[in-house]
């Protein structure tokens, strides 16, 4: 406890000093948050105003759309201004929450997606009785289910991290993470450590294997089926799997680099790799569902032709 850094900020040392190049890649970002709030705002708009759209597979996009603005407008204007500044501090408070803003967005990321897929499974394996089932208080309850466990258990596991007297104030991200200010403690970490395990296990790896075993039933259904409901299917199915699939890989590059010293990585690899998290889905999600999807392209076609 004596060797105890007392510092009211947080130093982020992953950002690489570019020189004059700083006001081009600022512009870059800006212009791609920029996209990002258009086109989910789009989708959102799209799908709120027709009235065909109000089904539960639209309703979970429009979710997905508004989980991206609510990720990206925790970080990228502070990322904005780190970009131009010269010094990377922040302070205790903005920190930690930035870390609950970014947590949750990407829990709530997964949650989601857990649910759109019982939401095809039952379309496809129970299709008579999708109506019955999939009605708007159970698209509710689902909804609210996939938002307030990780916004409750991220609140917990934060409380933990606030609470630790730190011997560092170095943070080696772009942006404040649990784990990284968790390494700077003095003291031992085994509650921290067993929050946080429970909490990928819950976030992480439950939605990931209940996602696997529906499409796995569905696979299984369309098996002995017709062409024509296979590509029916196919054409439902194949943006929720293009963004589970990107998202999976996505966050196992996150994870793993959290872990892994940074010393032996590239450090303008490292910091595309803490990106992807914040940028990618963000950006990929509208451009799969809005052209993937026949009826969400057609009403987007027609609002910009108006």
């Amino acid at each position: 406890m004596e060797n105890s850094t007392i510092s009211f900020y947080f130093n982020l040392t992953m950002f690489v000093n570019i020189g004059h190049y700083r006001y081009p890649a600022f512009l870059f970002c800006l212009l791609l948050y920029s996209f990002i709030v258009f086109a989910n705002l789009v989708i959102v708009l799209v799908i709120s105003r027709e009235k065909t759209l109000h089904e539960p597979m639209y309703m979970f996009i429009a979710l997905l759309s508004v989980n991206a603005l609510y990720g990206s407008t925790g970080f990228f204007p502070r990322f904005l201004m780190d970009i131009l500044s010269d010094t990377h501090l922040i302070s205790h408070s903005a920190c930690f929450t930035q870390i609950y803003i970014i947590y949750t967005y990407a829990s709530y990321e997964m949650t989601i997606l857990g649910i759109m897929a019982y939401d095809r499974y039952v379309a496809v394996c129970h299709s008579l009785y999708y109506h019955r089932k999939m009605t708007f208080k159970t698209v509710s309850k689902l909804a609210l289910f996939a938002l307030s466990f990780p916004a409750f258990a991220l609140v917990a596991c934060i409380s933990l991290s606030a609470r630790l007297p730190l011997c560092g104030n170095e943070i080696e991200k772009v942006f404040c993470a649990n784990w990284n200010v968790v390494k700077l403690s003095c003291v031992t970490t085994f509650a921290n450590n067993v929050l946080g395990f429970f909490l990928t296990i819950t976030t992480v790896f439950l939605p990931l294997f209940y996602v696997l075993y529906t499409y796995l039933q569905i696979i299984l259904v369309c098996w002995k089926r017709s062409a024509e409901f296979k590509g029916k299917v196919f054409q439902s199915c194949l943006p929720h799997v293009v963004s589970f699939v990107n998202y999976s890989i996505i966050g196992f590059c996150d994870i793993a680099l959290s872990r892994y010293s940074l010393k032996d990585i590239n450090l303008f690899v490292a910091v595309i790799l803490s990106l992807e998290i914040v940028i990618i889905p963000p950006v990929l999600n509208p451009l799969v569902y809005g052209l993937k999807l026949p009826k969400i392209r057609k009403h987007i076609l027609r609002m910009f032709s108006r």
